[in-house]
């Protein structure tokens, strides 16, 4: 199956007697093609139907709007923590509510542009605009829009090298192809996102891309978060999922080595069709946890609810936070009241009955500026990411 390199090198300078050369990777589809096999068939299709599964999810939750607020925000955490971050679910949900003393500030930020990025190719997309390369220029300007990212030229191709892995491009894991080829490689890949110069499988199409983007590395920084949108966006482009519930990130962060050892013989070996295999477990894996986290909190909040309904005369108000908590699972009393119309007692008393019930609790242990978390829905989304405020 293995069809030799999938690009050729160039060499772009010499420091003493060292040679540096740069992979540029051929066009897409790959060439010569073969027919899918049989067992990867298989795998494709079983992903594929656990696309159409968690696609169906979205009609049966109350909230599709509620559970896609919080999956898009722990999707942040992990892809922003891939490239190093330290802060946690948590810590965004605080930082969003400007209540973060103690966090890592400059990490949350950046995750909190990465929800930003992502809201804007989503709604881009929803507008009718096309899947496209000046697209995601405009989602990368607002990745980098500030802090760390900012002096990294946002929202442009870049226009000098970089390399991945060691102090310096001879010592580096792989070389991306030279600036001046970075316009073409990214052209190639926007006629293969439209089709040209074939149609091709929408999962096959989106597991090729993925290593195109990350091979050709278009810009200075932000290729890995934006690298994993793309899969996400393409997915939602073509129709596939109606609402942008499916995210690899956790899956790749799980099997970080064996991820960056399929990219490199991609482009050594021309082994596609182990990528593919790779990547089609990852959308059945986080497909099906997805509709597994999507059917547990429907189950909490309808277990929570009753519990509170039990409480007589209080169950009224008591509810009113409750769906409050749903939205805004980490808020403090002024919040609340503000959100439901209540007075602060009356959110107060809620509260403690809500503590009492062990639905939710107090995190920060001030007697001032208590701020309370809706426990079981956070560890809802917890897996493979640290959700402990601060």
């Amino acid at each position: 199956m293995q069809r030799g390199s999938t690009g050729e090198f160039e060499t772009i300078s010499t420091v003493g007697d060292e040679v540096v050369r740069a992979f540029i990777p051929h066009s897409l589809p790959p060439r010569p093609s073969r027919e899918i096999g049989r067992q990867l068939r298989e795998e494709l299709d079983a992903a594929l139907l656990a696309l159409g599964r968690l696609d169906g999810v979205t009609l049966l939750l109350p909230d599709t709007g509620l559970f896609l607020y919080m999956y898009v925000r722990k999707e942040a955490v992990l892809s922003s923590q891939i490239e190093g971050t330290q802060s946690s679910l948590a810590d965004l949900l605080l930082f969003e509510l400007d209540e973060a003393p103690g966090v890592p500030v400059d990490d949350v930020r950046e995750v909190s542009h990465y929800v930003a990025a992502m809201e804007h190719g989503l709604k881009r997309l929803r507008e009718g605009f096309p899947l496209c390369n000046r697209l995601l220029k405009e989602i990368h300007e607002v990745l980098l829009a500030h802090g760390r990212g900012a002096d990294r030229r946002p929202g442009e191709f870049r226009t000098s090298q970089v390399w991945i892995g060691g102090p310096r491009p001879g010592l580096a894991t792989f070389v991306p192809p030279p600036a001046d080829r970075v316009p073409d490689c990214m052209s190639d890949l926007e006629r293969f996102l439209h089709n040209q110069p074939e149609t091709t499988p929408v999962l096959v199409k989106a597991a090729l891309s993925h290593v195109q983007f990350e091979t050709t590395h278009p810009f200075l920084d932000g290729n890995g978060r934006l690298g994993r949108l793309l899969i996400t966006l393409l997915l939602c482009a073509e129709g596939v999922l109606r609402e942008p519930l499916l995210y690899l990130s956790l899956y790749f962060k799980a099997n970080r080595q064996t991820y960056y050892e399929l990219l490199q013989r991609v482009r050594t070996e021309g082994d596609w069709e182990a990528w593919v295999s790779f990547f089609a477990a990852g959308v059945r894996e986080t497909a099906d946890a997805a509709v597994s986290t999507a059917q547990r909190l429907t189950a909490l909040f309808q277990q929570d609810r009753s519990a509170l309904q039990a409480l007589g005369r209080p169950a009224g108000s008591a509810l009113r936070v409750h769906e409050c908590l749903q939205r805004h699972p980490v808020a403090g009393i002024p919040r609340l009241a503000a959100l439901t119309e209540l007075s602060a007692p009356t959110v107060s008393v809620s509260l403690k009955a809500l503590e009492r019930l062990g639905i939710v609790r107090e995190v920060t242990g001030r007697r001032r500026g208590r701020l309370y978390a809706y426990s079981q829905y956070l560890e809802a989304l917890s897996e493979g990411v640290d959700t402990e405020p601060g």
